[in-house]
């Protein structure tokens, strides 16, 4: 291991990072927000609002791709201003007892030796179940040019590893990978993931660890909606601003995914 990854890394050895903390206990009230359709096929959707009793030993918080760089440099830009405010909602939430995975897809190999990615890679894999069918609607807005808003730049695998603003602590995992994660969540009984990171229309929804795929397979996934980003040009339909852009999808994962909480009220519902 090099002199620089023994300073991102725990030299914990792996066997002993998963359970070597104090067990969770309790649980948190988290304020949640959701669509409904009341009267169905009409199209009026409803911003409902809801809390929910969560317990800390069934619940864990993955982080996704937050790469140290991106192809699309206002991508890049954002996610750096985004990852201060995730690490702040991390540290809290681990300290609280909340198991954090770290997933930034297609870097395992700059992993490869840190203690969280090998205990991972020891957790006896479990087949998931069969996907519950559920409906996946089109997106409300056309991310197809690949939704970089700094129109010049082109595609390239600018990423080596997650941003380096997030800390990965002693008792964290790294794994990029939806089975192995589920295999995770079946084994310590977690049954509620919060997710948060990039980019809502894309990774967010679509990685095996994510949104769509852990929904079928029967987790609870509430999307932390102030820490995340989307990957959307102003220029491309439905021509609003950025932000509303990622509003928009949003409210999409909420009619159609899971809820959203703000990292406001997850904090102060963890620090009661």
């Amino acid at each position: 291991m090099n002199t620089r990854r023994h300073f991102l890394f725990s030299s914990v050895p792996a066997l002993t990072l998963l359970g070597a903390e104090a067990k969770p206990s309790g649980s948190f009230q988290l304020k949640l927000r959701s669509r409904v359709e009341a009267f169905k096929g009409s199209g009026a959707w409803n911003e409902v609002h809801f809390s929910e009793p969560i317990p800390v030993k069934e619940t864990a918080l993955i982080i996704c791709d937050m790469w140290d760089n991106h192809w699309c440099s206002g991508a890049a830009r954002r996610v750096t201003l985004l990852a201060p405010k995730i690490n702040a909602t991390v540290e809290i939430a681990r300290k609280r007892g909340i198991r954090i995975i770290h997933a930034p897809s297609e870097t395992m190999s700059f992993y490869k030796d840190a203690p969280q990615r090998q205990a991972m890679l020891q957790v006896q894999k479990v087949e998931p179940p069969p996907g519950i069918e559920l409906p996946s609607p089109p997106l409300p807005i056309d991310d197809s040019s690949g939704g970089c808003d700094t129109t010049a730049d082109k595609f390239f695998k600018a990423w080596s590893r997650q941003i380096a603003t997030i800390r990965v602590a002693d008792n964290d995992v790294i794994s990029d990978n939806g089975p192995d994660v589920y295999s995770l969540l079946e084994r310590d009984g977690i049954k509620n993931l919060l997710v948060m990171g990039v980019h809502t229309n894309m990774c967010i929804l679509n990685r095996t660890f994510a949104i769509k795929q852990m929904t079928r397979w029967g987790i609870r996934c509430i999307l932390v909606r102030d820490l995340t980003d989307a990957m959307y040009n102003p220029g491309d339909r439905p021509f609003v601003s950025h932000d509303q852009g990622t509003g928009q999808v949003i409210q999409h994962i909420e009619k159609y995914w899971c809820p959203t909480t703000l990292s406001a009220d997850l904090v102060a519902s963890l620090n009661r």
